[in-house]
């Protein structure tokens, strides 16, 4: 494995809180993107000190790393944001953001170098703070009315081979397996299952209700987001502990 420190380099950004912390404290490992169209548009708004935001680590185009808030000091990458009975991520979270325009500015595949970048930090992260798999998130996962990063190109299932975040055990069956599901009982259920997981369960229209089930479906059916529930997309949640 490369030596990630070494190649790493620094650009501090003024945006963090100034509380130190434990590495106790630290128990998510958070993915992003940009969402901007460059790597130096992107480090600009990371680094001002008016903009609020800042990460701890950014993985630019060509895979390199820059640390830009130390390990120890609160980020401000996750903003209002869920995950089972935690609130606010920022304060027990890393952050990782990766260098791609998103839905907004034409959403391109992770290239190879940004992901076996990714990969190899995660790992020592993981190691370093004692995160579990099932801690490692996306944007979308911890604030799914807001967020749609790290987006349906994002590639979960391969993390997951490499012993990086979670996947379904669903075993695809392609009998009706589209099917759209109208009962309230099922829909009910499936809300439960997202709920039971981790996910913040919290809509106030349709709208909002179909942002929810796009998100679950990016994260865990990323060939085909629809922001409708069908069959197979309930089964998925099914198998979610």
């Amino acid at each position: 494995m490369p030596n990630i420190v070494e190649k790493m380099t620094l650009n501090y950004s003024p945006n963090f809180h100034s509380r130190k912390r434990t590495k106790s404290e630290i128990k998510y490992l958070i993915f992003h993107y940009t969402g901007m169209r460059s790597d130096k548009s992107a480090i600009k708004k990371l680094t001002d000190v008016n903009s609020m935001v800042s990460c701890h680590y950014y993985i630019n185009k060509k895979g390199q790393i820059i640390q830009m808030v130390p390990d120890l000091y609160i980020a401000w990458h996750a903003g209002k944001s869920f995950w089972k009975n935690d609130k606010n991520l920022n304060k027990n979270s890393i952050g990782i953001e990766i260098s791609n325009p998103g839905h907004d500015h034409g959403y391109k595949k992770f290239t190879k170098k940004q992901i076996e970048t990714l990969i190899n930090l995660s790992k020592k992260l993981i190691k370093n703070y004692s995160i579990k798999r099932k801690n490692i998130l996306g944007h979308s996962d911890i604030a799914p009315l807001r967020k749609k990063d790290p987006g349906e190109n994002f590639p979960w299932y391969f993390l997951y081979k490499k012993k990086i975040g979670i996947w379904h055990k669903y075993v695809r069956n392609k009998k009706n397996q589209f099917k759209i599901l109208r009962s309230e009982t099922l829909e009910k259920n499936f809300f439960k299952n997202l709920k039971r997981f981790g996910y913040s369960i919290v809509f106030k229209s349709n709208l909002e209700k179909k942002k929810i089930i796009k998100v679950f479906q990016m994260r865990f059916r990323p060939k085909r987001v629809t922001g409708i529930l069908d069959l197979e997309t309930f089964n998925i949640s099914k198998t979610l502990k």
